[in-house]
């Protein structure tokens, strides 16, 4: 499967994690759980999370991380480097694969390493 399909697949399952760990935090009012969803989907949290996830990939995820990070065609938006971005998307291409594979625990290790970056922004 092409990497920019695997990372808009991994996109919207990251997206629904989020807002879901949100609202299972007991966040209720709309603009709050938009807001805090914003600082956990941005690219440069996306990408602190890669480079933390970075060492612990086996052969294939790194080749799914590299293809999707390396992919042409990518627009940086505001607010973010290139390099972020790039990682973003490669992070994102990883969540898709991850959930297209029925890979339950590296999901799971993915957002229990995001929820400790959410910890530490918040401390």
């Amino acid at each position: 499967m092409p990497a920019l399909t695997l990372a808009y697949i991994g996109d919207g399952f990251y997206e629904l994690t989020v807002r879901n760990h949100l609202l299972s935090a007991g966040v209720r009012r709309v603009d709050d759980l938009h807001t805090q969803a914003i600082a956990l989907v941005r690219a440069g949290t996306q990408a602190e999370l890669a480079r933390r996830l970075l060492s612990e990939l086996d052969g294939q995820e790194q080749s799914v991380f590299h293809r999707a990070r390396n992919a042409k065609g990518q627009h940086t938006p505001k607010g973010a480097t290139p390099g972020e971005y790039h990682a973003a998307t490669g992070l994102e291409a990883l969540v898709g694969y991850w959930y297209l594979t029925g890979a339950a625990a590296r999901l799971e290790r993915c957002f229990t390493v995001l929820w400790e970056i959410e910890g530490e922004k918040n401390a």
